[in-house]
């Protein structure tokens, strides 16, 4: 039996990203239980544009979508700006979920994770992807995961051994299963 394939999402493209170092634990906790790829296209794709999306969509949207359609899974960590998601992120998601009925999240299992220095651990930012994954027929799996003072956990942890973000990868290989 093959081992399921997990793409990785990070919301944020900044260098020191909390949510691209969670993918990055995640990968390493995964081994050997699951293929961990992580998606590189989300600073790289146009702004989108209906006119450009068609049967020869811009190349860096279709090996995008290509790289979601070769996955079981997708496990999208975001952090919440100005009480919603960043702006790559959204505009990643406006792409992928195109063309309206027939597009590569349809059926396709998502994991969301929410992670802030602030208190409330991108509240607003997983609900606002859950709710829109769940509106375009992806399957979102697993409780609603919040990382509040992620700062503090990565810092301490600096590696997949804590048991806040060991926690929460169970969940999510259980979840997908």
């Amino acid at each position: 039996m093959s081992l399921p394939t997990f793409l990785t999402v990070s919301g944020s493209l900044r260098a020191g990203s909390f949510n691209t170092a969670i993918l990055e634990h995640f990968a390493q906790f995964a081994d050997g239980k699951a293929g961990v790829v992580h998606s590189r296209y989300l600073g790289e794709l146009p702004l989108y544009n209906q006119d450009l999306d068609n049967d020869t969509p811009p190349a860096v949207v279709a090996a995008a979508r290509a790289e979601i359609a070769a996955s079981d899974f997708v496990v999208v960590a975001t952090p919440e700006y100005n009480y919603g998601i960043p702006g790559p992120l959204k505009n990643w998601f406006d792409w992928m979920s195109r063309p309206y009925g027939a597009h590569v999240f349809l059926g396709k299992k998502v994991f969301v994770i929410g992670s802030a220095p602030s208190p409330r651990g991108g509240k607003n930012a997983v609900e606002y992807l859950r709710l829109g994954f769940t509106a375009i027929q992806a399957v979102v799996v697993g409780d609603e995961v919040l990382l509040p003072n992620i700062h503090e956990t990565l810092n301490a942890a600096k590696s997949s051994e804590d048991t806040t973000l060991t926690t929460v990868f169970q969940h999510i290989l259980q979840s997908c299963q």
